[in-house]
């Protein structure tokens, strides 16, 4: 059973990975359910941007296998584990950053997403570092479309967290500064995966590290933005 981009092993490790979220996510549960779900439903969408041009340069990946759920979810449920610490515990700033961690670490995956599957359609991409021309799809490859692609997934995800933040009472100047600190992470993410992707090019790594590297780094950025 396929459902979306996933295909049927990944559709299985997506649902333990919910059953995950649902057992050690307190009180956020299924606010980290959909966030994960809205991430899987734009990121389908942006695969099939451009799907024609796509399979033409034979760049086109209709299905995502259960290394893809595990790369992307991976980081998010370390962070909800700290959430769970933190509750436990009853230690408040471990729970908040946890929250929020969770937060950056989807909004990464989800620029990383854009940025990979919209960057394509740009023109010649140039490497990370060296900003040498480069193969499209190569991983450590970057352009302005793809950052800027980047931007918009992280905004998405940033712009859902506005009803949780509201909920929670968080107020403005603080409910901005959110907002801000989750834009941030989701692009210092993609541009970490970039760094990345440039070193797997050279043998250190795949692209399901890569992926991992991404997520944990948007996490942390806005744990860091945020805590500092």
């Amino acid at each position: 059973m396929n459902f979306l981009t996933l295909d049927s092993a990944a559709v299985g490790s997506a649902l333990v990975l919910a059953l995950a979220f649902w057992f050690i996510g307190g009180g956020y549960w299924a606010f980290m359910i959909v966030e994960m779900f809205i991430f899987l439903a734009v990121s389908a969408l942006v695969t099939w941007v451009g799907t024609a041009y796509k399979k033409r340069k034979k760049l086109y990946q209709k299905s995502r296998t259960a290394e893809n759920v595990v790369a992307n979810g991976l980081a998010p449920l370390l962070f909800a584990c700290l959430i769970y610490l933190g509750h436990l515990h009853s230690i408040s700033f471990v729970e908040y950053a946890g929250i929020f961690g969770f937060i950056g670490s989807v909004a990464a995956i989800t620029a990383d997403k854009f940025s990979s599957e919209l960057g394509v359609l740009d023109g010649v991409p140039r490497m990370i570092f060296t900003f040498r021309k480069c193969k499209k799809g190569e991983s450590g490859g970057m352009t302005a479309v793809g950052l800027l692609s980047g931007l918009l997934g992280s905004a998405i995800i940033a712009a859902t967290v506005v009803p949780f933040m509201l909920y929670f009472g968080v107020a403005a100047p603080n409910l901005y500064i959110g907002v801000a600190a989750v834009l941030a992470g989701g692009f210092i993410g993609t541009v970490v995966d970039s760094a990345f992707g440039f070193f797997e090019n050279k043998g250190f790594g795949t692209k399901y590290t890569t992926n991992f590297a991404c997520s944990i780094a948007g996490g942390i950025a806005v744990m860091l933005i945020l805590l500092a």
